[in-house]
């Protein structure tokens, strides 16, 4: 798993360490000796409150999210709270590598020119919204990062936006898809526009979609930034 040195120190300074259970066994390396508050998913809320109780307390507290806490993370929900509940608390977000990030490296240069991220879960957005943005995003010719993909539950969400994306940009537009990168179950597989849904694609994975200019060179999935070779 990727991480910063600055995001080390932090935790490495703390006394308590609060996150989501998953999350909190990929730093274990970092955690002995601490207290830890794990909780399990969909309790984003009340994790955020825990961290700010202690906190305010008088603990050095943790929060770990997951990639980087701006991205899909816990960042914003943590100052939201904070501002009303704790606003003597003092917070700081601590960058990280996000998944995007981490799969773009693992398959070569994906992300060189302008992209965007678009989280397929209409847990908290409607889908009406996140169609309308895929909508966009592939007509402005921009490379994308599909986030929450696919679950068992959930799975026209990622046929629809294939064929948003296949309305806009040649089937042999690459793909890549990355799956748990940066850990011992890691997949990561290079396809195309035309076959990526044949992949096995998860939540845990993240589905990066080449603009009309990416190729692939050697193995490398890559989105040249315009450079005069």
């Amino acid at each position: 798993m990727d991480r910063t040195c600055r995001a080390e120190q932090a935790i490495a300074q703390s006394t308590v360490v609060v996150g989501y259970t998953r999350y909190l066994k990929l730093i274990e390396d970092l955690t002995a000796g601490k207290e830890l508050l794990a909780s399990g998913m969909r309790q984003e809320t009340e994790r955020c409150r825990a961290a700010l109780a202690r906190a305010r307390g008088g603990e050095t507290v943790a929060l770990i999210s997951s990639g980087d806490p701006g991205i899909y993370g816990m960042a914003g929900l943590a100052i939201e709270l904070a501002a009303t509940e704790a606003p003597s608390v003092p917070v700081e977000i601590i960058a990280g590598v996000s998944a995007a990030n981490a799969t773009a490296a693992r398959l070569g240069a994906a992300l060189m020119l302008d992209f965007a991220t678009i989280s397929l879960s209409d847990l908290l957005v409607p889908w009406e919204t996140i169609r309308a943005r895929l909508e966009a995003v592939a007509a402005a010719d921009l490379v994308v990062a599909l986030y929450n993909p696919r679950s068992k539950k959930r799975v026209k969400q990622l046929e629809e936006a294939a064929t948003i994306f296949r309305r806009h940009r040649p089937e042999t537009t690459p793909v890549g898809v990355g799956t748990a990168v940066g850990t011992a179950e890691e997949r990561v597989i290079l396809t195309d526009l035309a076959h990526f849904l044949e992949v096995d694609i998860a939540m845990r994975s993240v589905v990066l979609i080449g603009n009309r200019t990416s190729r692939c060179l050697g193995g490398w999935f890559i989105t040249p930034r315009g450079y005069q070779l």
